[in-house]
């Protein structure tokens, strides 16, 4: 069993997408002790004793997680299909790197694919997100 299939069948934390089955999307991205992976080529047996970090997890107490607020003040979503994947890869970046520069955000989401949109806005809400942690 994937990691991915655990999530969404048997944990029924279904914001994790499920788009190429070959890491190409990053739709279903996750943390996994820290670091992002694409669960749908991670073995669920992978990440036994493992900390899992999926998009349900970046909200407290019923409030949006500043990434995600960033991402719909910023208009850096669409459909929203891409957006957990995108979500959790800059969470990993933020966590790393309290100032990227767009070079930095363009490498850290180079693993996540938006059909959508044309970057830019999710560029801006990464920024914005940046800022918002930072208080610059």
């Amino acid at each position: 069993m994937l990691l991915v299939e655990l999530l969404r069948e048997e944990l029924d934390l279904t914001g994790t997408h499920v788009g190429c089955d070959t890491t190409y999307c990053g739709a279903c991205t996750v943390l996994m002790n820290g670091a992002a992976v694409k669960s749908c080529t991670v073995f669920a047996v992978q990440a036994d004793g493992a900390e899992i970090l999926t998009v349900e997890g970046l909200e407290k107490d019923g409030e949006l997680h500043p990434i995600q607020k960033a991402f719909g003040d910023s208009y850096g979503l669409q459909c929203g299909y891409c957006t957990p994947g995108l979500l959790i890869s800059t969470y990993e970046l933020l966590s790393h790197n309290k100032q990227p520069n767009e070079k930095e955000i363009r490498k850290a989401i180079a693993g996540n694919t938006c059909r959508c949109t044309g970057y830019q806005n999710i560029f801006k809400a990464i920024q914005l997100a940046a800022q918002n942690r930072t208080g610059a």
